[in-house]
């Protein structure tokens, strides 16, 4: 044999192993799908790269030489581990990764509590959450779906409606004890509020709004605390800290645990949401549609059970 042979192809292998299986290129054009010719050609392009004969041409047809007979032994046993391996990775369940994109409230508060559902119902599949509390009107490329706050006026995609802005103030039980509950409406000035900073979810309530739309004609106390993650500000609400802001849907939970309880009876709304963004790209449209799914059935029972 030569002392450097070339890179051979699995190509010229498999055709190698037909024809010295059937002993017969016509035989083996024949299981190939291609002609006699080539299969001639391709053998002897693998003897020139090996620098060996492989096929004694005899009166009835093909016989292997030793070398070939010794290529044949090894190149079935190599054949067949690939095909077991390309075998094994067809069969096996896909396991797929779905990238939601939403803020850390929505995540945290809805979210989570319910993806166990979700990884129930399709076990074969991966939530990777990306959690910003930064404008969602440009999704990174690798994002599937994504539930951003706002009007539904975003510049990506389709927006669908999941549930629209409702907001109630809500505190520990402890933060009211002794006090007969609900409370009407001016009490809030003269009990600790919990802040979240201004830039942080501009488009969400603050207290000054609030206190407008209640009708109090005093201004909020400034409060001691401040946080730029609505996150932090529940659970300083829920440590009995001060008063929060409640969005309905992500303190429902908390509300029925009992870790926190309405302030005063009036909710407050306005045109702003949460939304469904699906992205205009057709990327892995059937994952993207079991989870859409998914969410939509959640929504579905949360409202029987309002």
């Amino acid at each position: 044999m030569a002392d450097t042979p070339q890179p051979l192809s699995l190509d010229l292998l498999r055709v190698f192993a037909c024809a010295a299986r059937h002993l017969s290129f016509t035989a083996a054009a024949v299981q190939l799908g291609t002609t006699q010719p080539a299969i001639s050609q391709r053998i002897q392009r693998l003897e020139q790269q090996l620098g060996s004969r492989l096929f004694d041409r005899i009166y009835r047809g093909l016989e292997l030489t030793d070398a070939g007979q010794l290529l044949l032994e090894h190149v079935e046993k190599g054949l067949a581990t690939i095909d077991a391996g390309i075998a094994a990775v067809a069969t096996q369940p896909q396991h797929e990764v779905l990238q939601v994109a939403t803020d850390f409230a929505f995540a945290a508060y809805w979210l989570m509590p319910r993806l166990h559902r979700f990884h129930q119902a399709n076990p074969q599949v991966d939530v990777s959450l990306v959690t910003s509390d930064r404008s969602m009107q440009i999704l990174r490329p690798e994002i599937d779906v994504a539930i951003a706050f706002g009007d539904g006026r975003f510049k990506q995609g389709e927006a669908r409606l999941l549930f629209r802005e409702e907001v109630f103030p809500v505190c520990s039980p402890r933060l009211l004890k002794g006090r007969r509950s609900p409370l009407v409406p001016a009490a809030l000035a003269r009990l600790p509020l919990l802040h979240l900073q201004p830039e942080m979810h501009s488009q969400w309530f603050d207290w000054n709004r609030l206190f407008q739309q209640l009708g109090i004609t005093e201004a909020p106390p400034p409060g001691l605390l401040r946080f730029d993650n609505y996150t932090l500000l529940i659970q300083a609400a829920i440590s009995g800290q001060g008063v929060a802001i409640g969005w309905r849907y992500l303190v429902d939970e908390l509300l029925k645990q009992g870790l926190l309880r309405r302030v005063i009876a009036p909710s407050l709304s306005s045109p702003f949401g949460y939304y469904l963004l699906l992205p205009e790209r057709k990327r892995r449209q059937r994952l993207t549609q079991c989870f859409v799914d998914w969410l939509q059935q959640e929504l579905h029972n949360q409202a029987l059970t309002s």
